[in-house]
C-alpha cells in the first residue's frame, strides 16, 4: 500500500503545501488524478477543489451569509467532486485527495476512489488534519506514511512512484 499523507498545524497548511506540491508534479509531466484546494479571497470560508487532471473548480462550502462566523461543507457538493473526479482517472500516475475530512472518516466521500487507486497500484497523496489523522490512520490499518512539509520532496516522491 503506497498512501502518504501530509499533516500540518496551521489554518489552510496543509492546502498549500500539498498544493504547491501539485504544481510541481504538474510541471515534471506527472499525470494526476484527485483535487486540490486553490487559493481565495477568504481562504476561511471558500472552500474550491480544482479537479484534477481538467476537470471543473467545485465550491464545496455552502454560503452561509455575510454575517456567518465560520462555514459548513457542503456534502452534495463534495461528492460532486468525488464524481467528477472519479470519470477522470483513466491514465493517472497518482491520486491526490486534497483532504481526507469528516466524510472520509465515515467510509464516504474519496474513500472508494482511494480504494480504486490502490487497488491499482496508484500511489495516493493525502492532505489530513491532526483531528481526522486518526481515522486515516485507522482506514488504512496504520500503513500510510507521513511526508516531510516540503512540497519538493512530496513530487519527488511522487515523480519516483509514477
Amino acid at each position: 500500500m503506497n498512501i502518504r499523507y501530509v499533516s500540518l498545524s496551521g489554518r489552510g497548511r496543509t492546502d498549500a503545501c500539498v498544493t504547491a506540491a501539485v504544481r510541481q508534479m504538474q510541471a515534471a509531466g506527472v499525470r494526476l488524478w484527485g483535487t486540490f484546494a486553490l487559493e481565495t479571497d477568504d481562504p476561511a470560508c471558500d472552500m474550491l477543489l480544482q479537479v484534477l487532471p481538467d476537470g471543473p473548480v467545485i465550491r464545496i462550502n455552502q454560503n452561509l451569509g455575510q454575517q456567518a462566523k465560520g462555514c459548513r461543507l457542503d456534502g452534495d457538493a463534495l461528492e460532486q467532486a468525488v464524481m467528477q473526479v472519479a470519470a477522470r482517472g483513466n491514465g493517472a500516475q497518482v491520486l491526490v485527495v486534497n483532504k481526507f475530512g469528516k466524510l472520509e472518516a465515515a467510509g464516504r466521500g474519496y474513500v472508494p476512489l482511494i480504494v480504486q487507486a490502490l487497488d491499482l497500484g496508484l500511489p495516493v497523496l493525502v492532505g489530513v488534519s491532526a483531528l481526522n489523522l486518526p481515522d486515516l490512520l485507522a482506514f488504512t490499518d496504520h500503513l500510510a506514511e507521513p511526508l516531510p512539509e516540503d512540497p519538493a520532496t512530496i513530487a519527488a516522491w511522487a515523480l519516483a512512484c509514477a
